[in-house]
């Protein structure tokens, strides 16, 4: 998955509308999907914020807050999002780059900075070219381009909350945890919101642990956190033309699944289970990738700790990763409404019930 991992690549072309283009940041189309979000515009004595912005000659229409019944993302309109992006995983095999796109999204959040969105975290701003071409954004064009049709089709959905629900998906898709998520997160309106570049972690940096430490801490998270979301790498490949880092092909990708090439870290590299943690500690096969932040999880007493319990025990590692995804998913986010939303008619604000590993785990093959 390469999930935070820099690289000198060259920067994508913009995804979202060229000059030419009359296509909008969130969408207001005549389709069915669209119509509960047009209903709520129409009926609402409270329409306080509907900017309709220009950026180079395209319009972004940005909503917040029509009335206290609309929110930041319809929740139907979420739940069908969600199924689109389940037949999605199944066609193009791409949840190890939709995993590393909700990352890249929420992975910005300085929980220094107050202000939103200057803070970072999840709040769509990876929708943005100037975004975009960060470094260790290289390849993910792709992702927001395999996610635009469905964003055409649910312009009730924020590009916050999409980005999360296809990361959260595909995770679960792929045989792990049920991630338990929240929804409403606030889009940012323009460029000029998006944070600096470098505020990713670097795959190779001279001090692998503290340099995690420095980013993660960063954000909030813990050390038990930085290892278990690392064992997303159980996903994916890393390319070196995006990432300077692994093999051009070995015998686990030169067929692909979808695009042939590439580095995995695991033989299976599109099931997402604790294989990344046991073939770290047995040093499996030299065709399998192992980053210098990687090899820090058992090289640093702190981290090892953890890396060894996840080797040896996948429910403790599927409890702690769903966890450590739906809090680096939530920090620095905003949400409207502030409690968020979920997808199964919980109150997102209710007590969480105590974890049982059967209801996090999909127990797929």
């Amino acid at each position: 998955m390469a999930s935070f991992t820099t690289t000198t690549a060259a920067a994508a072309s913009r995804l979202l509308p060229s000059s030419s283009s009359s296509i909008s940041r969130l969408s207001l189309s005549s389709s069915s999907s669209s119509s509960s979000s047009l209903k709520c515009l129409r009926s609402s004595p409270l329409v306080s914020h509907l900017f309709l912005r220009q950026r180079g000659g395209s319009a972004y229409v940005t909503k917040t807050r029509f009335s206290t019944k609309c929110y930041a993302s319809d929740p139907a309109q979420l739940k069908n999002a969600r199924e689109d992006i389940k037949e999605l995983l199944q066609s193009k095999f791409c949840h190890p780059i939709m995993v590393r796109l909700g990352w890249h999204d929420a992975g910005t959040y300085n929980k220094d900075i107050k202000e939103w969105p200057q803070r970072g975290g999840a709040n769509g701003s990876l929708s943005f070219d100037v975004e975009l071409r960060h470094g260790a954004n290289a390849g993910l064009v792709n992702a927001l381009k395999l996610l635009q049709p469905i964003k055409d089709k649910y312009s009730g959905v924020t590009y916050a909350d999409l980005f999360q629900l296809a990361s959260a998906t595909a995770i679960e898709e792929a045989g792990g945890p049920t991630i338990p998520m929240k929804y409403g997160r606030v889009d940012a309106t323009g460029p000029e919101q998006c944070p600096e570049e470098g505020r990713l972690p670097d795959a190779g940096p001279p001090s692998p642990a503290q340099h995690l430490r420095d980013v993660f801490y960063r954000m909030g998270l813990d050390d038990k956190d930085i290892v278990a979301l690392s064992g997303a790498h159980t996903l994916g490949r890393s390319r070196p033309e995006r990432s300077g880092w692994g093999k051009p092909e070995t015998k686990y990708t030169k067929d692909g699944p979808g695009a042939p090439g590439g580095q995995s870290w695991t033989a299976e590299w599109l099931k997402f289970d604790n294989s990344y943690f046991k073939d770290i500690k047995e040093k499996r096969d030299a065709d399998l990738l192992v980053l210098p932040t990687d090899a820090a999880l058992f090289e640093d007493p702190s981290f090892k700790v953890y890396a060894e319990k996840y080797a040896a025990d996948q429910e403790a590692f599927f409890k702690d990763y769903a966890e450590a995804h739906a809090k680096l998913s939530n920090q620095g986010a905003k949400f409207d409404p502030a409690e968020g939303i979920t997808l199964n008619g919980t109150p997102a604000g209710a007590a969480p019930e105590k974890f049982v590993a059967a209801k996090y785990s999909s127990n797929k093959d």
